[in-house]
């Protein structure tokens, strides 16, 4: 029974990598800053969910996988973070007045 719920899993992994990379392939390069906010918030409850699948303790690949999720979110957390700051950098001005 713990072979087919491995099988399960890894192809509900599997299929889900491959829908997210279709999806984000088919987004043009202009529109990727502005959808940052949004993917920060979805890659937070991503890293929530992986810190649950990565501490419950099911099995030693469900605590490898979940570990290698929290690495995979925390990543695109912080360079989604750092992209938007970059994109909030160019509009700024130049030198701001003091007073």
């Amino acid at each position: 029974m713990e072979g087919s719920t491995l099988i399960t899993g890894l192809y509900v992994f599997m299929l889900a990598a491959f829908v997210g990379y279709m999806v984000i392939r088919q987004v043009p390069p202009l529109l990727h800053t502005p959808l940052m906010a949004a993917t920060n918030a979805i890659s937070g409850i991503s890293l929530v969910g992986s810190l649950v699948a990565a501490g419950a303790h099911y099995n030693q690949v469900s605590t490898i996988l979940g570990f290698i999720a929290v690495i995979c979110a925390t990543a695109n957390i912080v360079g989604g973070f750092y992209i938007t700051d970059r994109m909030l950098k160019m509009f700024k001005r130049g030198k701001e007045v003091k007073k």
